[in-house]
């Protein structure tokens, strides 16, 4: 289990600034497992299923889990794929929860 998932996401209060550049690119190689990190803006990835009913599974888990970690995705389901987006939308970018709530999506 990475490093990552064993934390829990916190929330943020608005007021501080969000991770860039180094910090960015060290939280990048803790989370590995193809996440990109877009514009030092959000993190995204794509997952493949061989299905609809796949996909929509795993959003449903990506649901439950962003509910228990009061941390709330963009996703974007397809058939066979979903698209998961992470941002802290209060501070219009990154913080180290949105990297937690990552990892702990690739344990699902």
């Amino acid at each position: 289990m990475s490093e990552l998932a064993t934390k829990e996401c916190v929330p943020c209060k608005g007021g501080t600034p969000p991770l860039k550049g180094e910090e960015l690119k060290q939280l990048q190689e803790k989370l590995g497992n193809n996440w990109e990190v877009i514009n030092e803006h959000h993190l995204e990835k794509t997952f493949t299923f061989k299905n609809f009913r796949e996909a929509l599974d795993f959003t449903n888990k990506v649901g439950e889990l962003a509910e228990q970690q009061g941390h709330h995705p963009d996703i974007g389901l397809t058939w066979g794929k979903v698209k998961i987006d992470i941002c802290t939308h209060k501070i219009d970018g990154l913080t180290e929860s949105d990297f937690i709530l990552a990892s702990k999506i690739d344990q699902l």
